[in-house]
């Protein structure tokens, strides 16, 4: 496998000069200064590449090209969004950026309630608690129905925590469940996602995933005509959240979107950590099914924990070879995909991956490294997956 490293740009506390040490050789990024809905300049990917280059890596993952808003809830601005997406894939096919990960997520990227939760080795990890993310929505973002969303235990355990939070506790809540991604959502207030949920009155599960199929038809065959591969990203967590519909959640989840609009260029993203939050989620299942239309993975692993919902359970960010899902076998199982496709003479033979967040470790805890992106934690986790798949190349 291709082994990558997710960057974010010159802003980066991870420098690019850093990354040989690291020991990766590839770099998934974006343009995050875009917002969604524009098209990429092609001068902003060129400069963008060449400053990759300089440093002695490739560019082989854009992650991610945003889908808008509008897109997802088919708004007034979609058919302009529609082009300024098939826009910014030519812009990147004449670059030769051939992988393009995004992701189907309702208003906010992925969820956790804490990023700095202790460790017993003297780390951090991020960390998702129902009953955090409950007093969130019930008593500081205070949503309409919210109520509805959690059994009365949730909604009494949700008001005393709630009540032991001093001022800076909750807005530091606040700020942990609205910011997501990295620059994402930094200066959205409650009102701005109050605003963003009413856009999406009427729209359930069902529609959501027709508007999926929808924006797929649309620029997949651009994709596929250009010799790029789509990826799509699991919801994170793999379960709904604000009242907010999920429809990228599982293996089944996925079989009928590819279902949907088959194509080689409408794959998916293999994150093992969002996927594997579920409690049924098997990643033997996932590979077997749907193996030919992996075009990236996030190799990293949660561990459920004891909470109050079974089917929204709290969760950490374990290290990448711990957690609930089999590291090993899903390593296994993606170097034989790729030895199918050498068999096969496909182009696509080595999959890039990347270790997906990590806990901070030693000094990343002063360093100030983004939320789930830290140097060590992640470079433990690079180190012990490249030895993992060294085993593996390596057995009879």
């Amino acid at each position: 496998m291709k082994e990558c490293w997710r960057w974010f740009g010159p802003d980066d506390p991870v420098t690019l000069s850093d990354l040989p040490q690291v020991g990766a050789t590839g770099i998934v990024t974006a343009l995050h200064q875009i917002p969604a809905g524009q098209p990429w300049p092609d001068t902003e990917i060129a400069q963008r590449k060449a400053m990759i280059e300089a440093a002695g890596l490739r560019w082989d993952v854009v992650e991610s090209v945003p889908v808008s808003e509008a897109i997802k809830t088919q708004g007034a601005d979609l058919r302009a969004h529609l082009d300024a997406y098939c826009d910014t894939l030519r812009a990147l096919a004449a670059q030769g950026i051939n992988v393009i990960c995004y992701n189907f997520m309702p208003i906010l990227d992925w969820t956790r309630t804490q990023t700095q939760a202790p460790q017993p080795h003297g780390g951090t990890a991020m960390l998702f608690d129902l009953t955090d993310f409950a007093a969130f929505d019930l008593f500081l973002l205070q949503r309409p129905g919210a109520a509805e969303d959690y059994d009365a235990a949730v909604r009494e355990a949700a008001h005393r925590r709630i009540r032991d939070l001093d001022d800076a506790g909750r807005t530091r809540l606040i700020r942990t469940i609205v910011a997501g991604l990295p620059g994402a959502n930094d200066g959205w207030t409650l009102a701005d996602v109050r605003d963003r949920l009413a856009t999406y009155d009427g729209i359930g599960p069902d529609r959501l995933r027709a508007h999926l199929i929808d924006f797929l038809s649309e620029v997949a065959p651009v994709a596929q005509d250009l010799g790029l591969r789509l990826c799509c990203h699991p919801d994170d967590p793999p379960f709904p959240l604000l009242g907010l519909p999920r429809v990228m959640s599982s293996t089944d989840d996925y079989a009928r979107t590819l279902k949907a609009v088959d194509l080689p260029a409408n794959g998916a993203t293999l994150c093992t950590g969002s996927l594997g939050v579920a409690e049924n989620f098997d990643v033997t299942d996932f590979i077997q099914r749907l193996g030919p239309r992996i075009h990236f993975a996030h190799l990293r692993n949660t561990t459920r924990l004891p909470g109050p919902d079974r089917t929204r359970p709290n969760f950490f960010e374990a290290p990448h070879l711990e957690g609930d899902t089999d590291m090993v076998t899903a390593i296994r199982l993606l170097c034989e995909e790729e030895a199918q496709r050498r068999h096969q003479g496909r182009d696509d033979c080595d999959i890039p991956m990347r270790p997906d967040h990590g806990q901070e470790l030693l000094h990343d805890r002063d360093t100030h490294s983004l939320p789930g992106y830290p140097l060590i934690g992640r470079m433990r986790g690079l180190a012990e997956l490249r030895g993992v798949m060294a085993a593996v190349r390596h057995a009879p």
